[in-house]
């Protein structure tokens, strides 16, 4: 059965990856056959993500771009750019104000506390459209006899019912979350949970060999945090 994945990199990246930097360097390939069964054939993987901006982490550019070199190594994989933006808004404070640690450590707001504060605001634009769009588009031009969707994002249950009502073909869930949208898993055919466990298992070696380029190394910050 001809599948093809289609992996939404900022969604799986907030609900799995942010918080365990040792994940990051993921081998998708490995990552996605893990989870098929043996009639399933991987013969393509879209990955939907943007260039993230360096205005809150300076060196983030260079570490994704480390990992687009690495996922040059799989032929199967195809990057699919999106829009990342960032701008500066007002919204009213939490209280009492909570700070990250790995970014604000020690940082406190005096009293009386503020009732709004300005941010920055990051938004990424143009993945889930580009993902649903072409989930879409492959099954109306029988690209595929499965889908594959990497998300928990319930803007993409319109165009999986689309695949699966009106197309007639299955589409699977893997859901980076411990408790995936009930949105989604009533339209998906088969939900399967990602755990840490399975990240862990599907990693690039720490040096990659890319055909006619250097080989991409992995940030030498992407490690567990009791290993630093």
């Amino acid at each position: 059965m001809k599948t093809i994945a289609y992996v939404d990199g900022f969604n799986l990246y907030y609900r799995l990856l942010r918080e365990n930097r040792e994940l990051r360097w993921l081998n998708l390939e490995s990552f996605v056959k893990r989870f098929l069964d043996e009639k399933s054939e991987l013969i393509a993987i879209n990955y939907y993500t943007a260039r993230v901006k360096g205005r809150i982490d300076r060196d983030a550019p260079r570490k994704q771009q480390l990992y687009f070199n690495a996922l040059e190594s799989l032929p199967m994989v195809t990057i699919h750019e999106g829009n990342f933006t960032v701008h500066k808004t007002w919204a009213k404070l939490v209280l009492p104000p909570e700070f990250e640690p790995e970014l604000d450590p020690g940082n406190e707001l005096s009293e009386p506390y503020p009732e709004k504060v300005r941010f920055y605001k990051v938004e990424e634009k143009g993945s889930d459209v580009n993902l649903g769009s072409h989930l879409v588009r492959d099954a109306f031009q029988n690209k595929y006899d499965q889908a594959v969707i990497v998300t928990n994002d319930t803007d993409l249950c319109e165009p999986v019912r689309i695949v699966r009502e009106e197309v007639g073909k299955p589409v699977g869930l893997l859901a980076p979350v411990d408790n995936p949208a009930r949105s989604l898993k009533d339209v998906a055919s088969w939900v399967k949970h990602v755990k840490k466990l399975d990240a862990g298992a599907c990693q690039f070696p720490d040096r990659v060999r890319i055909p006619h380029r250097r080989p991409a190394v992995k940030p030498c910050d992407w490690v567990a945090e009791d290993d630093e």
